[in-house]
């Protein structure tokens, strides 16, 4: 399985898709959020890079969550627990 969604997200590299709408993220343009999701207390539900919706699994120590085409992330590796 690829590993270029970690990567992608290790690197800091901009999203094209906004993790938790999947949608494309234009310049200029308001994403509606919620309170929790505005202050990055959920997990992504929508790969970065596609715009696919992820398999999201939450625990109670973190989350971790896959994209079907680039691979896997969890929230250990973003320091976020």
């Amino acid at each position: 399985m690829s590993n270029e969604l970690l990567s992608a997200l290790l690197a800091g590299d901009a999203p094209i898709y906004h993790p938790n709408t999947g949608q494309e993220i234009a310049k200029g343009e308001e994403i509606k959020l919620s309170p929790s999701a505005r202050a990055g207390l959920e997990a992504p539900r929508f790969c970065q890079l596609c715009g696919r919706r992820m398999v999201v699994q939450v625990r109670p120590d973190g989350w971790d969550a896959t994209c079907s085409r680039h691979g896997d992330v969890d929230s250990v590796y973003l320091g976020r627990r």
